[in-house]
């Protein structure tokens, strides 16, 4: 017997590094109606990146005409480049009758909060400021002063963990991913009794 689900807006945040890709590929490779919404982005594209998949791809003048247009849930400015989610994004998948999930950083997490009270935020964050400075250096994707940038705001970002639904340490991926998984299940998972 199938699990009946409502479509709901997950927000996962937390610091740079903290794994939220990882956990989020691991909970969507158990529940695999939850879609990601794909988030729009000024910064250049990587190699093998295609546009509408890893981002939308907007020039700083288009992000700009999209966000008078007030086309964005959220949008902020992070070390030094624009991201976005899309309310055209959110609204197509939810419409579809599936839950998405939103991997924002920590103001982006507050916007859509404060626009969908009935989210459900959650929050990742490593054991120790330290593995982040390990992960991100592992990573090879950004140069030691965007590392470095992207610590000092790390260590603002897990100041506000409080704020949210949920908190799940990445300490072990596969513990991580199943404590997010249960999360997400329980939250979009219809209950019993409103069966008929």
């Amino acid at each position: 017997m199938s699990v009946e689900r409502r479509p709901r807006v997950i927000v996962v945040s937390g610091p740079s590094g903290a794994g939220k890709g990882t956990l989020i590929q691991e909970v969507r490779s158990r529940l695999p109606d939850l879609a990601v919404a794909v988030s729009a982005t000024t910064r250049p594209r990587r190699p093998g990146e295609r546009d509408g998949r890893e981002y939308y791809f907007l020039t700083p003048d288009e992000f700009e005409r999209r966000v008078a247009a007030g086309d964005f849930l959220e949008w902020v400015t992070y070390a030094g480049r624009r991201y976005g989610t899309l309310r055209s994004e959110v609204e197509r998948i939810l419409a579809a009758g599936s839950s998405v999930v939103l991997e924002i950083e920590l103001r982006g997490a507050r916007a859509v909060r404060a626009a969908l009270p009935d989210c459900v935020a959650v929050f990742i964050r490593p054991p120790r400021l330290e593995d982040l400075a390990e992960r991100l250096t592992e990573r090879g994707t950004e140069s030691p002063e965007e590392v470095a940038a992207r610590l000092a705001e790390s260590a603002v970002e897990m100041q506000a963990e409080g704020e949210f639904d949920h908190v799940v340490i990445n300490d072990e991926v596969a513990r991580a991913a199943e404590a997010l998984t249960r999360i997400v299940d329980e939250a979009t998972r219809v209950p019993e009794a409103s069966h008929g």
